[in-house]
């Protein structure tokens, strides 16, 4: 699961660099066939290898980013600027290409520059964003694979572009409104440096370390717990142990929910289906608005492994990057427990205001590896 992202991503890719390929088979053959294109035909050819190509080379660099081997945004002087003059550059290129029939040169000097567009697209783009980027990217493969549809007119290939299309629109929108922010704001804010403090104040206080005894002993006396997974617990593949402490807690006559964030992860649904791995009741994972009321009669919030979608700045602190951003207000809760590895940023790259707050008991270690204890020295309470 972890990898499932940047494996849509490098699928995402094939598909556009394919829609890319029909694109300059198709000009190939009419050239040698010396067979004159219409006019609609050749809008169909050149929006195909346009937007497949950007496809193609932005979901390249959203997989890179992904892996890790392309682990910080790079930042161009006036990269804003510098994008939406290569984008103008590409439509008034491809509706010359278009007016004047074009030539095979000119269809690969196209090909390259919209591989250059779709790389300088997707580059400046910081790790917090790249799900909504892979939407986007997969809308354009959609769209791309509809022009091939219109150019064979086979409906098939049409209408699965179509759905394609509208699907991965629809889910950027979604994910953008999740984070209360406009698209716009994503593509040109590059909000997100995937690990470097980039944003938000400078946060003094301390923190209040926690045992793993003194964790089973506040979770057992509770009577609700609400545990918020992250991508962290994905990481450690621990969410058959968090099953397994679920189970404990309840037979002990504890109330247990999971709060699902709709961005937690690395792309929408990516708790639900870690947890579905693990057997986990689907009737017990609450999405935010639901959930949100509920924490202020909470009496343990367990946070494994999520950072961002937890952090109080998004609602208190108007310089940070993720203000607005809806989160799971943790920070109601009368205990919070919170399982990192590290005091490292988020995905997002800003100090998490909620890890100085007094109710906030920290318990550093690997998911599973504390999970495990945590379980262990329940059995033994």
């Amino acid at each position: 699961m972890t990898k499932m992202p940047e494996l849509v991503s490098m699928f995402n890719g094939m598909g556009g660099a394919c829609a890319a390929l029909i694109s300059l088979i198709e000009l190939n053959h009419h050239y040698h066939t010396g067979e004159a294109a219409q006019t609609g035909m050749m809008i169909a050819i050149v929006a195909g290898l346009i937007i497949g190509t950007v496809s193609f080379s932005g979901s390249i660099i959203a997989y890179l980013k992904l892996n890790g081997t392309m682990n910080k945004p790079v930042r161009l002087p006036s990269y804003n600027v510098i994008n939406t003059i290569v984008m103008i550059g590409m439509f008034a290129f491809g509706a010359y290409f278009v007016y004047t029939g074009g030539n095979m040169m000119l269809a690969y000097l196209m090909f390259f520059a919209a591989a250059v567009y779709g790389i300088l697209f997707t580059v400046p783009i910081g790790g917090a964003d790249m799900p909504v980027v892979i939407s986007l990217l997969n809308s354009f493969t959609g769209l791309a694979a509809a022009f091939g549809g219109f150019l064979y007119d086979n409906k098939v290939m049409l209408t699965g572009g179509i759905l394609v299309g509208s699907a991965g629109t629809l889910l950027t929108l979604v994910m953008c409104k999740a984070m209360n922010r406009p698209l716009s704001n994503v593509i040109f804010g590059a909000f997100g440096g995937g690990g470097e403090s980039n944003g938000g104040p400078d946060v003094k206080g301390s923190i209040k370390d926690m045992t793993v005894s003194d964790a089973s002993i506040l979770l057992n006396y509770s009577k609700k717990v609400v545990i918020v997974p992250g991508y962290g617990l994905a990481v450690a593949q621990a969410q058959h142990v968090i099953h397994e402490l679920e189970t404990l807690l309840e037979e002990r006559g504890v109330e247990v929910k999971y709060a699902i964030h709709p961005v937690a992860g690395r792309m929408p649904g990516h708790m639900n289906v870690l947890l579905a791995e693990s057997n986990v009741d689907y009737g017990k994972l609450v999405e935010m608005d639901e959930i949100n009321p509920e924490l202020e009669h909470t009496d343990v919030v367990l946070v494994v492994g999520a950072n961002d979608v937890v952090n109080p700045a998004a609602k208190t602190d108007p310089s940070s990057p993720i203000y607005g951003m809806p989160i799971l207000e943790v920070d109601k809760a009368k205990n919070i427990i919170v399982n990192k590895r590290s005091m490292s940023a988020g995905y997002a790259g800003i100090e998490n205001l909620l890890f100085y707050d007094p109710k906030t008991s920290m318990l550093f270690g690997d998911a599973k590896k504390a999970l495990t204890q945590l379980v262990a020295e329940l059995k033994t309470l």
